[in-house]
C-alpha cells in the first residue's frame, strides 16, 4: 500500500488506517502528472512519506472523503489534516518541511513562478482536453510550438538553465511531468525550435527527483491505451 508502485485501492476498498507520525502519506496514482508533482516535491526535499495509489478509473468511497472533488494528488498528515490541489500540495510540502527550500525567497521571484505556472495551465489544459476528446494531439503541435517558443524565450532572457536559475526550484518540478510525456503524446516536434528548452529538459532528466520518478514513453503509451477505453485495469499497468 505504501510505494510508488504499489497496487491502486478502489471501489470497496477499505480505507487506510491513521497516518504514522513522522510521515506524510499522498494520495497519488502512479501516472498522474498532477500528482507527480508532488511526489517530485516529496523526493527533492527528502521528505519521509508513503503512497497509497487510487485507482481513478474505478474509485473508492472513501477518497471522496479526502477529497470533494475524488481527485489526487491529496496529502495527508498525522494529524488528520488534508491537503489537495498539486499547487498548493507542494507550496505546503516546500513550508512546513525543512531542507532546501524550493520557492525563492524573495517576493518578485515567487512572483514570476506564480505567473508562469498560470501561463504553463494554459498548456496543459489544452493537451488535457485533447486528450479528453479522444483527438488526435499531433493537430495541436503548431498551436503548442508557439507557446513552448514562448516558454524557451523565458529561459533566453533569464539566461539560467533552470527557470528559477542555476538549480531546479518549484516551478521547474510543476513543469516538469508534461515534458516527460511530450514522446508519448507524440508531440516532441513541438521542441524543434526552442534550444533553451531542449537544455532544460537535459538537466532536468539528470535530477535525482525526476530519475526517481520517471515513466518510460512505451509505459506510458501502454497506460494511455488503456485509459481512454475506462479500463479498471489502467492504473495498474504493468504491475
Amino acid at each position: 500500500m505504501a510505494g510508488d508502485h504499489s497496487r491502486s485501492l478502489g471501489k470497496g476498498s477499505a480505507a487506510p488506517g491513521p497516518v504514522p507520525e513522522g510521515v506524510i502519506r499522498l494520495y497519488s496514482m502512479r501516472f498522474c502528472p498532477f500528482a507527480q508533482r508532488t511526489r517530485l516535491v516529496l523526493r527533492a526535499k527528502g521528505i519521509r512519506h508513503e503512497v497509497v495509489n487510487i485507482n481513478l478509473k474505478n474509485k473508492p468511497d472513501w477518497i471522496f472523503e479526502k477529497n470533494p472533488d475524488g481527485l489526487v494528488p491529496v496529502l495527508e498528515t498525522s494529524k488528520g489534516q488534508l491537503i489537495y490541489e498539486s499547487p498548493i500540495t507542494c507550496e505546503y510540502l516546500d513550508e512546513a518541511f525543512p531542507g532546501r527550500k524550493l520557492m525563492p525567497s524573495d517576493p518578485y521571484e515567487r512572483a514570476l513562478q506564480k505567473m508562469l505556472l498560470e501561463h504553463f495551465s494554459k498548456i496543459t489544459s489544452v493537451i488535457s482536453k485533447a486528450l479528453k476528446e479522444g483527438g488526435d494531439l499531433t493537430a495541436l503541435t503548431a498551436e503548442l510550438a508557439e507557446k513552448f517558443g514562448k516558454l524557451d524565450e523565458i529561459l533566453s532572457q533569464r539566461n539560467t538553465v533552470f527557470y528559477g536559475g542555476d538549480s531546479t526550484s518549484l516551478i521547474d518540478y510543476m513543469m516538469w511531468p508534461w515534458f516527460e510525456r511530450l514522446e508519448a503524446f507524440q508531440l516532441k516536434d513541438v521542441l524543434t525550435r526552442t534550444p533553451k528548452l531542449q537544455r532544460w529538459m537535459e538537466a532536468m532528466r539528470k535530477d535525482p527527483a525526476v530519475k526517481d520518478t520517471i515513466t518510460d514513453t512505451q509505459t506510458f503509451r501502454s497506460f494511455l491505451q488503456l485509459y481512454f477505453k475506462n479500463s479498471p485495469e489502467a492504473c495498474d499497468y504493468g504491475l
